[in-house]
């Protein structure tokens, strides 16, 4: 949470909006451009593809999880 956490501050959100059951759209209301942003840092600090659509709002603990499906994954070789 913490790679994702700092991503988001970066993007301006203060810290103390997040928590675990924060939604990207409905609590923070990041808009698309900012949702492609933080998807792109994902990609770039960890080398993961996460979809990150405006459509279905997801809360951090969410990605949190995708994000550690998507690194055991890499890690495993698949």
């Amino acid at each position: 949470m913490e790679t994702l956490t700092a991503i988001l501050i970066d993007l301006g959100i203060p810290a103390t909006a997040l928590q675990e059951d924060t939604l990207l759209h409905g609590h923070l209301g990041l808009d698309s451009v900012e949702t492609v942003k933080l998807a792109l840092e994902l990609k770039r600090r960890l080398d993961i593809d996460m979809p990150l659509g405006t459509r279905n709002d997801m809360s951090l603990a969410e990605i949190c999880q995708r994000v550690e499906v998507a690194l055991s994954t890499q890690s495993s070789g698949c």
